[in-house]
């Protein structure tokens, strides 16, 4: 049975469970085995809760997998996830989200560099945008861009979280 919410999404098949970490709790949102949504507490552009579809068992992957390479990323231990992911987007979108896992480990580049890497060199906006609307945080480490000065610049889960998650990498 498909599920429809009362915003128009549909959840059928769609599980979520939520872990603890350093930056709070963490929801993980699956669908058919692959990881959709990665979304922090009070999180700017996260769907609506009720989008997640039916608590699912933190024991089953790709959960189980999940919340073990979150804990051993927060501990230090993981540079590189290697999970199932199936973020929904546009074509552009998809080539940003490829361009932010490409960006290693304690490393940044700005957004006009990402913009570059994705092959629209003039679309720094856009890449902005797409960043912004990137649906598996962490994993996908849209915390890795900054301004062309070296500032700080947007986070969709706050800007006390991008500097935590930075000075997590760099050390």
């Amino acid at each position: 049975m498909t599920a429809i919410t009362n915003s128009g999404i549909t959840t059928s098949g769609r599980t979520h469970v939520t872990v603890p970490s350093p930056i709070g709790p963490l929801t993980i949102v699956a669908h058919d085995g692959a990881i959709i949504g990665l979304y922090m507490d009070a999180q700017r552009h996260a769907p609506q809760p009720e989008s997640f579809g039916l608590r699912g068992d933190a024991g089953q992957e790709p959960f189980a997998a999940a919340a073990a390479q979150l804990s051993a990323y927060f501990a230090g231990r993981l540079t590189e996830f290697d999970l199932p992911l199936a973020p929904a987007g546009t074509a552009f979108q998809q080539r940003v989200w490829a361009g932010l896992r490409a960006i290693p480990y304690g490393q940044t580049v700005s957004y006009g560099e990402l913009a570059r890497r994705v092959g629209s060199p003039a679309a720094r906006r856009a890449v902005g945008l797409a960043n912004g609307r990137n649906p598996i945080a962490i994993v996908i480490p849209c915390h890795r861009v900054i301004g062309a000065d070296g500032s700080m610049t947007g986070y969709g889960g706050g800007l006390d979280r991008k500097q935590f998650l930075l000075a997590l990498e760099r050390d």
